[in-house]
């Protein structure tokens, strides 16, 4: 049997998750999605689609989709939905996870990883955030969950743009960027986002790619003269000289803004290969000790002793690795990784990657 895709829906209040989600629930796009939701407050999908008092947790709607409320915990309506899939009570393809009202989607995440049974049955896609213009700056700024989902996200997508100004939303832009360099950033209408740009990302596949904002990796032609360098991290940035990110660079530019967000993100990259022994003890003890305040992290490496590309990533403590396709004739070999987390220890963590060179 296939795997069943998961993708995780998180994002500010008000910025058209329920939109979205009524949209999967009523709209003709021919597939068999089930939705599960938290019930929280007064946003709730039921007031509007299902009846509000159902002692039903599992309604299913007229377009052949199903929706499920998380009554004990995720885990256990992940079960019951695939027991009733297994005997053919309930026909779905996929599964959208709405953690509006969890500060943090990291937990949902690694449900996917640690239960063996919903392992076996489910594969995790993608974590999609969405972001409202108007109120960003102020949730970013006050609430760490806000944060947080976006440092998780491996697509963000921000509605209500049409309701600030080119500036503030370059500004949001810019900001969303510097605290996860690796999701691709999109301005949709009010929660009206394409479904197949929500579904099948992939984020979590172990993939040859890593793929961050070419514009946050410029560096100056004369910045070269180090094996490795941590891009935006020593001034390396095209745009530096408008901004300072609230990296703490200490080279002593003003502070153009305030941000100085607690999640960063933090891009290394080095032509020298890795020794494999002491690259996997460094991580090992990284993640060890800083696993909760990582969020997500990626690599795609050069290691010695293999030709072929070593592919790392991981969710808070876990951390997967594979080997990745062979490096092509010709191909530059360089490891590019990217760490995004709250208040990294960036000094700790070039030191050790720097003593993992060979």
């Amino acid at each position: 049997m296939a795997l069943i895709p998961a993708t995780i829906l998180t994002g500010f209040l008000g910025a058209g998750k329920t939109t979205l989600l009524k949209r999967v629930l009523t709209e003709a796009h021919g597939q068999r999605i089930a939705v599960i939701e938290n019930e929280f407050g007064a946003e709730n999908i039921d007031n509007d689609i299902l009846v509000a008092d159902t002692e039903e947790q599992i309604i299913q709607m007229s377009n052949g989709c199903v929706c499920c409320t998380i009554r004990e915990d995720l885990r256990s309506t992940l079960s019951l939905l695939a027991a009733k899939r297994c005997k053919g009570l309930l026909a779905f393809d996929r599964v959208i996870i709405e953690t509006t009202g969890l500060a943090d989607p990291g937990p949902v995440a690694q449900t996917f990883f640690m239960d063996d049974e919903v392992a076996e049955t489910y594969l995790l896609d993608a974590i999609v955030t969405l972001v409202d213009a108007k109120h960003a700056q102020q949730q970013l700024d006050e609430r760490q969950e806000a944060r947080r989902q976006v440092g998780f996200a491996d697509q963000i997508f921000i509605s209500k743009a049409d309701l600030v100004s080119a500036d503030a939303l370059a500004a949001l832009i810019e900001r969303l960027k510097h605290m996860n360099p690796r999701a691709p950033i999109e301005t949709v209408h009010f929660g009206q986002v394409p479904l197949a740009k929500v579904l099948d990302l992939r984020g979590f596949n172990l993939n040859a790619k890593l793929d961050i904002d070419p514009d946050f990796l410029k560096t100056d032609a004369h910045d070269h003269h180090d094996h490795s360098h941590c891009d935006h991290d020593h001034g390396h940035c095209a745009h530096d000289h408008d901004h300072d990110h609230g990296h703490g660079h200490g080279h002593g530019h003003g502070r153009h803004h305030h941000h100085d967000d607690d999640v960063q993100s933090f891009v290394w990259r080095s032509e020298r290969p890795f020794d494999p022994h002491k690259l996997e003890d460094f991580l090992g003890a990284v993640v060890q000790v800083w696993g909760p305040k990582l969020l997500r992290y990626k690599g795609v490496l050069h290691m010695q002793g293999t030709d072929r590309k070593v592919i790392f990533q991981g969710v808070h403590q876990l951390m997967g690795s594979d080997l990745g396709p062979v490096w092509k004739p010709g191909e530059k070999r360089e490891s590019k990784m990217v760490f995004i987390g709250i208040d990294l220890p960036r000094d700790i963590l070039v030191q050790g990657l720097e003593q993992s060179l060979v």
